[in-house]
């Protein structure tokens, strides 16, 4: 009988691979079989050293630094992976970004909702393309892929609507493509974070912000990281086939979505 929490054989491509929750991914599918490639924009040294963490439990590691917020880049980091581990059957994209500093939607510039775009939304769409046109092919095998996405995106963040926009988007975007996917044997989902314990949201914990924000969680902590991973590699495993377009709160009862 197949172990049902086992990925071993699995091919597996992280964005934002190298810290915060897609680091704690990347480290948990290796954990659990799968041979794995992050993705990074720039932060070389993190990526040699998470592939050695990877490669010394036992499985496969890649890296690339690649631009996901172009569609070239996004294919040649599909490629690399394909090319490094053999295939693809899962992606976890957990790359993003959160502008830190607060702006309201009359003073938002140009340039900072152009930006937040690229990075969230053009990344999710071309990313996303480049992995089902992979995953399509292989087809009946099919695949998984799991979006990282937000509570901002469910109820909207004041002083932040790009980044709430951008998830919004994503969701919507999770929905509509996974009955695109299904007859392909390839399921979409979306894993919403509240607050997390990453280097994103150092700012507004260093403020002071972190013993109130986690007064205000039904269950009294901030996540962390492996708090958000267990549910993402979970929707990876051969026993998840018939979870498909749905968005798994991660929130410590903080959001509750209907």
């Amino acid at each position: 009988m197949t172990d049902p929490f086992s990925l071993r054989g699995k091919r597996a491509l992280v964005t934002g691979g190298t810290r915060g929750i897609g680091a704690a991914v990347a480290r948990l599918l290796a954990r659990v079989g799968a041979d794995v490639c992050v993705g990074y924009r720039s932060r070389h040294y993190e990526a040699a050293a998470i592939r050695d963490e990877l490669t010394a439990l036992g499985v496969k590691g890649a890296s690339l630094a690649a631009d996901i917020g172009s569609a070239s880049g996004a294919q040649a980091l599909v490629d690399h992976t394909v090319g490094e581990l053999g295939g693809l059957d899962i992606l976890v994209h957990s790359a993003g970004i959160w502008p830190v500093e607060e702006a309201a939607v009359h003073e938002m510039t140009d340039e900072r909702w152009a930006h937040t775009m690229r990075e969230n939304v053009d990344a999710t769409f071309f990313i996303a393309r480049a992995a089902a046109r992979t995953m399509m092919a292989a087809r009946p095998q099919g695949g998984r892929i799991v979006m990282i996405a937000s509570t901002a995106g469910q109820r909207g963040e004041a002083m932040h609507a790009d980044y709430a926009a951008s998830k919004g988007a994503m969701i919507s975007f999770v929905k509509s493509m996974c009955g695109e996917l299904a007859p392909y044997n390839i399921t979409v989902n979306a894993v919403a974070p509240g607050w997390v314990d990453t280097e994103m949201c150092a700012e507004p914990f260093a403020k002071g912000g972190r013993e109130r924000i986690a007064a205000g969680i039904p269950v009294r902590r901030i996540a962390s990281t492996d708090d958000i991973a267990f549910p993402v590699v979970s929707l990876c495993f051969g026993g998840a086939r018939h979870i498909t377009g749905e968005i798994v709160n991660v929130n410590g009862g903080s959001v509750l979505a209907g």
